[in-house]
């Protein structure tokens, strides 16, 4: 008689362990399904998105810099096409200062060599000094040009390096948003993946503690084999 009451006892408290046990593993299932944690994913997205503005800064000057030294390389070139550079070039041209010099030089060479021939004052001397005159002024206007050309090349070259860092900087920077996008996407796919799997073990706790809970109130097998287990340690353990 004390066996079978003890037996009964112990399986109404295995029933109450059980029901209380489900319930407890159902109520957590619950609050970790329905608890707004922060997602992982999201928070590291969040963090890498703001690496393009922090470092736009850095690559911003040389950007504006290219796109700037762009435009002036485009209206230099349809220029230098269309001909019309040279003629830029030449309007500023003034006399160099040993102009002056080499032409008295030329012309007096002129005149000892007229007056040598016995041409001095003639139509044909004053055509000999017109034609050092030009020969002097020609190479002058073109020693002028070859200096403006020389300059205006190496400005132009300094305009393409300018783009050049300017490209190089745009794409760097393109380089950064796009490693930034790419990330973010690794991140948010991981965390909707742990949150999708999170709430599927919420869900599985709940119908797992649901269904202890209920199988320790109806009697279930397990309850009563834990139960009866219990009964026949205890038991054990009083005699």
């Amino acid at each position: 008689m004390a066996d079978d009451q003890n037996n009964e006892f112990m399986q109404h408290m295995m029933q109450m362990m059980g029901i209380g046990g489900g319930l407890g593993t159902a109520a957590g299932g619950a609050f970790g399904l329905f608890n707004k944690n922060k997602n992982p994913g999201t928070v590291a997205s969040n963090t890498i998105g703001q690496i393009p503005g922090q470092t736009k800064q850095y690559y911003q000057p040389y950007m504006d810099a290219g796109k700037g030294a762009l435009g002036d390389l485009q209206n230099q070139y349809k220029d230098l096409l269309g001909g019309t550079k040279q003629n830029q070039l030449g309007e500023s041209y003034k006399e160099s200062p040993g102009y002056q010099f080499a032409l008295k030089q030329a012309l007096a060479a002129s005149n000892n060599a007229n007056a040598a021939g016995g041409m001095l004052g003639t139509p044909m001397n004053q055509q000999n000094n017109m034609e050092a005159a030009q020969g002097i002024a020609s190479k002058d206007y073109g020693n002028y040009m070859q200096n403006q050309m020389g300059l205006y090349g190496q400005g132009l070259q300094g305009e393409q390096g300018l783009n050049t860092q300017g490209q190089t900087a745009s794409s760097n920077y393109a380089d950064t948003i796009g490693n930034a996008l790419s990330q973010q996407a690794g991140y948010q796919y991981a965390g909707q993946a742990g949150q999708n799997q999170n709430k599927s073990n919420m869900l599985s706790n709940i119908l797992s503690g649901l269904g202890t809970a209920g199988a320790s109130y109806l009697g279930g097998p397990g309850g009563g084999a834990a139960a009866s287990w219990l009964s026949n340690f205890f038991g054990k353990g009083n005699q």
